[in-house]
């Protein structure tokens, strides 16, 4: 049986309640024909993302419209101690090209630019701020820029051929759009966590400059 948008508030309320990252945050949860909407406050970058998470985890969740706020607590840093700490993220994780990356911090929010060879590389950066003390909020402007130009129809056929390996029953209801490395999903998938795993798929093949998510949640 479908659930009521009532029921599905309750059920995202109890999903935040219960997960331990969340513990310092106010957050209030309106949903209409399964779109929750948070509002609030939490206390790190991370909880934000964490609240998004939690809730896309919650059956009858189609989609989520995330307007927390981050306000620092007694974790207070300044600017400059959160652009060290960046920089440290950057260079010390063995699956970002550090070195191709700049950045810069202002009033919490930091800000990525540079050029990669690989889309997944442009996600693991923004992935590395998530959990830093005073990060505001988070500006990707880094540029792909792979080694080769692929052929449409070998991206298409990369990206169809990870999708049978991950999820066999969707691959079929997802449609794909590609232009110049740009690829476009779109089409039905079952959980959060599937649409996970076909987004993932697309950015982690060759070729790909940039992935638009518009696939939609059906129970």
């Amino acid at each position: 049986m479908k659930r009521t948008d009532a029921e599905i508030r309750d059920a995202v309320l109890s999903e935040l309640s219960w997960d331990t990252r969340l513990e310092d945050a106010d957050i209030a949860v309106a949903v209409d024909e399964g779109v929750a909407c948070l509002t609030g406050t939490v206390s790190s970058w991370g909880a934000r993302l964490a609240a998004r998470e939690a809730t896309y985890r919650v059956k009858g969740v189609v989609d989520v419209d995330s307007r927390l706020d981050v306000k620092l607590g007694d974790g207070w840093r300044s600017d400059v101690d959160v652009a060290a700490a960046v920089r440290s993220a950057l260079d010390w994780d063995v699956f970002i090209p550090g070195t191709r990356i700049q950045s810069s911090v202002l009033d919490g929010q930091v800000t990525l630019q540079g050029e990669v060879k690989h889309c997944s590389e442009r996600d693991d950066a923004e992935r590395a701020m998530r959990n830093i003390p005073g990060v505001r909020r988070v500006v990707n402007e880094i540029h792909v820029k792979p080694i080769t130009t692929a052929a449409p129809r070998d991206i298409r056929s990369s990206i169809e051929a990870a999708l049978e390996r991950r999820v066999l029953r969707e691959a079929r209801r997802i449609s794909l759009e590609i232009h110049e490395g740009h690829v476009i999903l779109s089409g039905a998938v079952h959980s959060w966590a599937e649409r996970q795993s076909v987004v993932g798929a697309a950015i982690s093949t060759p070729g790909v400059r940039s992935v638009d998510d518009r696939l939609r949640i059906e129970g």
